[in-house]
């Protein structure tokens, strides 16, 4: 849901292994907006594993971050603030013609 994406079916059929099965009506735009989540995820976990990000706090680890949390005065984490509510281009589009509610998840506000 960070990413703006509600769970699609999925099923664990080897072990070890994720099968993701998305609807047969997803345009292939979205499709393909899917598999950059997932990717940027990847990258996530990776900034993790290499010591680039906080093992213990970093913006994976700690999403979704609340509306009131973004918005206090004192922001403690390592990472923006930016980067938790935004972890990808498209989310921080704004109401004015893109994607809102893909922001509002990642901030805990929800639609």
């Amino acid at each position: 849901m960070d990413y703006g994406f509600h769970a699609p079916t999925m099923s664990f059929p080897v072990a070890g292994t994720l099968m993701i099965e998305p609807t047969e009506s997803e345009p292939k735009a979205e499709l393909d907006r899917f598999c950059d989540a997932l990717i940027a995820i990847r990258e996530e976990i990776r900034a993790i594993e290499d010591g680039t990000a906080d093992g213990g706090d970093n913006a994976l680890k700690n999403a979704p971050h609340t509306a009131r949390e973004l918005t206090a005065d004192e922001w403690t984490h390592p990472y923006s603030r930016e980067e938790a509510a935004f972890p990808a281009p498209w989310c921080a589009r704004t109401s004015s013609g893109h994607s809102w509610a893909a922001s509002t998840t990642r901030t805990g506000i929800g639609i």
